[in-house]
Formats: structure tokens, sequence, C-alpha cells
């Protein structure tokens, strides 16, 4: 079968790809179509260190082929969206709905899949990139069949993440103000989250001026294409600063813009060793930097909240997927997400 795998040097669509039956707990899904996140390309140039050979791919959608022993919540032909979360669920911070702690769930990459003898490794439990894929039962929400499957794809990262941080991380309220630094897939959500929480001030902030028109649609109050501007719109400060790119130099920015009790935060990935700095002085006014992993997310239940959200014109999915490729294409698909203008490019099976 085909799928994109990274051996360390350079990044392969092949056809010689095969992948495991499911086990105990597991499920198999023939993926349909898959967002080319920013993450993926962070395994490429190092940012996000990753064993390899590798199969890319975190975001992702598709169709149960076969379960195994013991799974019940979804049967062959279910229509399914991907979690890259494979949390044990017996654990203290399961038990406590807080998944995305499980110590089980990361840093502990599976190799379900083989090119001959030799076995390849899964990214982020993962691997949306090939045409079929083995995960963890837990991993794959059923959704409704209404829901075209390459907008359904961007639940899994770009819209549990973004959105996740505004309603589960920062519980942004009626009336905050929110500052969005990246308006890019992960942004988008963000701005949209805010939206969905009545945040009144939304400012949205990406060099690319293009990208104005897209963010007011995903709920933005206002568009800048510097941080520079965001004290003429907001003299105090803001209540939110969600820092999207993964810079240092704007993590120092959003903790810099934040008013009192004030919350920065962080869900660009930078390079593993980056170090920040801020002024110590400044959080003393109750302000805090907050760490946000995957969205604070509860996949089963969010995911099947987000879509249905969708389905009632609340949430969009449909104005994420800027360009649609066959995975034949994915240079092309690097080529558009690394241009920094498009929210998501999608590859289809």
């Amino acid at each position: 079968m085909r799928g994109v795998v990274f051996d360390g040097s350079r990044v392969r669509v092949v056809d010689d790809l095969a992948v495991r039956e499911p086990g105990p707990g597991e499920v198999l899904v023939a993926i349909a179509a898959a967002g080319l996140c920013h993450s993926d390309l962070s395994v490429v140039d190092g940012t996000i260190p990753f064993p390899v050979p590798v199969v890319l791919g975190h975001e992702g959608a598709g169709i149960v082929e076969a379960v195994g022993a013991g799974v019940t919540h979804v049967v062959p032909g279910d229509h399914v969206a991907l979690s890259t979360l494979a949390p044990c669920g017996t654990c203290a911070e399961c038990d406590r709905g807080r998944p995305t702690m499980c110590r089980q769930a990361i840093g502990r990459p599976g190799r379900p899949f083989t090119r001959g003898a030799d076995p390849v490794y899964q990214f982020a439990a993962n691997s949306a990139f090939a045409e079929r894929t083995v995960v963890k039962a837990v991993q794959a929400v059923r959704i409704p069949e209404d829901i075209p499957l390459t907008s359904a794809a961007l639940i899994g990262c770009a819209v549990l993440t973004g959105v996740g941080a505004v309603l589960n991380r920062a519980r942004v309220d009626r009336g905050d103000s929110v500052v969005v630094i990246g308006a890019g897939g992960v942004g988008l959500n963000v701005i949209q989250g805010a939206r969905l929480a009545g945040a009144l001030d939304i400012v949205a902030v990406d060099a690319c001026a293009a990208k104005e028109a897209v963010a007011r649609r995903f709920g933005a109050t206002e568009f800048l294409t510097s941080a520079d501007g965001v004290r003429d719109l907001l003299p105090t400060g803001a209540d939110h600063v969600f820092e999207c790119v993964g810079r240092v130099e704007l993590i120092r920015r959003a903790v810099d813009l934040l008013d009192r009790r004030g919350q920065a935060v962080l869900l660009g990935v930078p390079p593993a060793a980056a170090e920040a700095s801020f002024l110590v002085s400044s959080l003393y006014l109750d302000k805090s930097i907050l760490g946000c992993r995957y969205g604070s997310a509860r996949p089963q239940r969010d995911i099947a909240l987000y879509a249905e959200l969708y389905r009632r014109g609340r949430l969009l999915l449909d104005e994420l997927v800027t360009a649609v490729y066959a995975v034949e294409d994915f240079e092309k698909a690097r080529a558009e997400a690394e241009s920094g203008r498009v929210a998501r490019a999608v590859l289809t099976f």
C-alpha cells in the first residue's frame, strides 16, 4: 500500500508499505483524507525529534475496515476521525479526565508498519499518511457520514488543539479579549474557539496580509500584520494571548501583551532545546504562562462535539481546507504548507 515515509534524510511516497492486522482493543482504518500539519514538517526538519524510518501524518479521517477483540464502539463501515492520543484509560491522569497527561500516551512510538522485512515507526500513534493504519480503539471517534472526510480529518489536530486550547485550557469567558499570534490551521481554530466562547475582542496577528479575510471569517474582530499595533487596540493589554507560531521572540511578545491576570498560552512548537525569556516582574499581577498539549482534549467527547457544532453551522471546517492533493502530489502539498499562505493542505488516497 501507499504511504509517506521519512527515512531521516528525505521524504518519499512509497507503495510497498504494509500494516499489521488490529489486535485486541485496536482498529484498522482506511484513511480517506489527512491534513498536512506543520508538526509533520517539524519531524522532517528536526524540530520534533522522532525515530526513523517513520510514516508521517497525524490528522486524518477514514472508514473502519476491521476491529480487534473487545472493540464495540465502532464497527466496519463507520466513518471516524482519528486523534493522536493513545491513553491507557486506567492511570490517575486518565481517571481525572486528563488523557493528554497520560504517560502511556507520550513518547512510546510503536512500529505496526513494515517495508519488506524492516519495521517502520508510527508517528504520533497515528500515521495518517498511509492508505491504512492501526490505532487504539480510543483514538477512533465515530462521526456522522454526512461530514466530508476531507473536512473531518482536520478535527483530529487543528480543531482539537486550537478550539480546545480556548475552551479547555484557557477557559476564555464571555467578554474577554483575545490575541492570536499566527493565523494558520491552529490559529484559525483558536479564533473560532474564542468566538464560540463569547470573547468580545479577537485580534488576529499574522505577517501575511492575505489571511485577513479568512481570519475575519473565523471570528477575528481585528487583523494586524504586526503585534506592534495590539496596544493601540487594547491599551491595557489582553486577557489571553495565544502564540501559535513557535518562535521564542513571539512567546516573549505574548507575555508582554498581557493585561492584569492575563494568560499567555503556548501552542506553537519551537525546537526542543529552545529557551525563551521574559521579565519576571511582569508576571506579578497574577499573569500566567500556560503550556497546552493537544488542546487539553478529551477526544471521544470533543471530536463528537465539534462534529455536531459543524453540522449545526456553528463551527467552520470546510473553510480550513485550502487545497486537496492526491498523496502522490505530496511535494506540492508540502510546498503549500511551507509557504505559510494556507490553513491546511489535505492529502487524499
